[in-house]
Parts: C-alpha cells; sequence; structure tokens
C-alpha cells in the first residue's frame, strides 16, 4: 500500500474565489505533497474585486470538525486563518487544547492572525481582535501577521527593520513561541523582509520584491507551506525559510484572475525545473 502523507489542518474561511482561503491552503498543501484536511469558520461571498458577504458557521460546528479529523486520521500540525468572530475562536482554542494542537499538546499550531482587509482595514470586531492575543496567541508555535495586523494587534506601525524589531517584540509578549513580521506590505523598500523572532534572537528573511498586483491569498499561502514543513518535521527556522522561499516563487507565478486582484499561484511547484 501506498504511504500516508503527512496530515495537516486549516481552521479558516472559504474563499469562493478561490484566491485565498481554505482554497489556498489545501492548493498550497497538495503542492507540498501533505494531506490537508479542513475545519471551515466561515462561507464568504467573494471575487477578485472583493468581499460582499460572510456567514459564519457555528463555532460547535466549528469545534466538531477540528474533533472529527484529530480524533480519527490524526494532525500532524495546523494553521488558522479567518475565524470571524471572538465565540469562534474560543471555540477553536478549546478543540485545540482537546485534540492537543498547539504548544501544550506539542503538535505545532500555525497562529494567522488574518484581521485586516488588502486596504488595511479592520476585518474583526475588537472583542475579536482581543480574543486572537488573549485566546490563540498563548497556544501558537508561532504567529504570522502581515504589517496592517501588526498595527491592529499591537499599535505598532512599522516603517523600517527598527519598527519591525519593536513590533516582533510586542508580538512574542502576547505568548508565541515565535513570530514573524511578515514585510511584504512594506511597499517602498525594494527587499521584501520578513523578520522572525523567539524571544532571544531575530533572524532576517530578504527577497526581492516581486513586481505584481497579483497577490491574494499570499498570506494563506505562506503560513500553509510553513504548516506544511512542520509536519514534515522542520524546525520553525527551517520551515518559515521553506515557506518564504515557497511564496516568492509563488507571488512570481501570480496570474490575473477576474477584473481585480488576481491570486498568488502554487502551481509553479508543477512546472518543469528549468521554469521554476
Amino acid at each position: 500500500m501506498n504511504a500516508t502523507p503527512p496530515r495537516v489542518l486549516t481552521i479558516a474561511g472559504s474563499d469562493s474565489g478561490g484566491g485565498a482561503g481554505i482554497q489556498a491552503d489545501l492548493r498550497t498543501f497538495f503542492a507540498c505533497g501533505v494531506h490537508g484536511m479542513t475545519a471551515v469558520t466561515a462561507v464568504t461571498v467573494q471575487n477578485s474585486l472583493g468581499v460582499s458577504g460572510v456567514s459564519t458557521i457555528p463555532p460547535e460546528v466549528v469545534a466538531a470538525q477540528i474533533e472529527a479529523v484529530a480524533d480519527d486520521i490524526g494532525v500532524l500540525a495546523a494553521k488558522t486563518g479567518m475565524l470571524a468572530t471572538a465565540e469562534i475562536i474560543a471555540a477553536v482554542a478549546k478543540a485545540c487544547d482537546k485534540v492537543h494542537i498547539g504548544r501544550e499538546g506539542r503538535i505545532p499550531f500555525v497562529v494567522d492572525p488574518v484581521a485586516a482587509s488588502m486596504h488595511g482595514d479592520q476585518l474583526l470586531r475588537d472583542d475579536a481582535m482581543s480574543a486572537l492575543r488573549t485566546e490563540l496567541f498563548p497556544r501558537a508555535t508561532i504567529v504570522t501577521p502581515n504589517l496592517d495586523e501588526v498595527r491592529l494587534l499591537t499599535g505598532i506601525t512599522v516603517r523600517d527593520l527598527a519598527g519591525a524589531r519593536a513590533a516582533a517584540r510586542a508580538l512574542h509578549a502576547l505568548g508565541p513561541q515565535w513570530a514573524l513580521v511578515k514585510g511584504g506590505h512594506m511597499h517602498d523598500d525594494p527587499e521584501c523582509v520578513d523578520l522572525l523572532y523567539d524571544g532571544e534572537t531575530f533572524l532576517e528573511l530578504p527577497a526581492a520584491r516581486v513586481d505584481t498586483v497579483h497577490t491574494h491569498g499570499g498570506g494563506d499561502t505562506m503560513a500553509s507551506s510553513i504548516t506544511a514543513a512542520l509536519a514534515r518535521g522542520m524546525d520553525v527556522p527551517a520551515a518559515v525559510r521553506f515557506g518564504k522561499a515557497f511564496v516568492t516563487r509563488a507571488v512570481r507565478h501570480a496570474y490575473p484572475l477576474g477584473g481585480g486582484v488576481g491570486p498568488v499561484s502554487a502551481f509553479w511547484r508543477l512546472a518543469p525545473e528549468e521554469e521554476r
């Protein structure tokens, strides 16, 4: 019989346009050679132009999805995306504790705090933002906010490396083992520098900035590729390096879609070696 690949779980919302959310996570998991499972938190009415509607899943149903797959199939690493409400966040925290996902359970847990729109507007109510800080960050192996989410979570507006270091310290103080401050939204910088921090040491991860407007799902893709790498046994710095390289190539292969912003593309893993 064929060997079962590593099993990973995404706890996130559905993007009907297929560019981000659960759809981007599953696409990335496949490209990374892991078996993806889902706990859907919300269904969005969404296309390349934006989100026009959101319907949340009852918190007890979100929790039941997590427990169902963990109890039967097993989970080697998990991630979050859009969690929508404080009630869903609390249910996710409780379910993850029950099935040993997170710091205490020792199953790697990547918290991607989806809290800001593409334009930097806050997507979550204040009570949900508070729940992210108090319920999920202390359980996280690593948190992966973009700069708009950093600002909403810590109050720090990052404009340079010194600001990124201050933000990483503030994020780490909220309880995760590692904090990753992603520099993709610092558009004036010719490089895209991400900063990883474990409470003692900073690791800078630079990459050339790609000239494209098609970046939908980039944060989801990076978090899910990090999750896949953790499930394959990499330590956190190695997994983040893998995720950084994966999403950089995905941005290079991004494609237009509809009348708005197209998605980054995990399809580069399927291309011939000379085209990667």
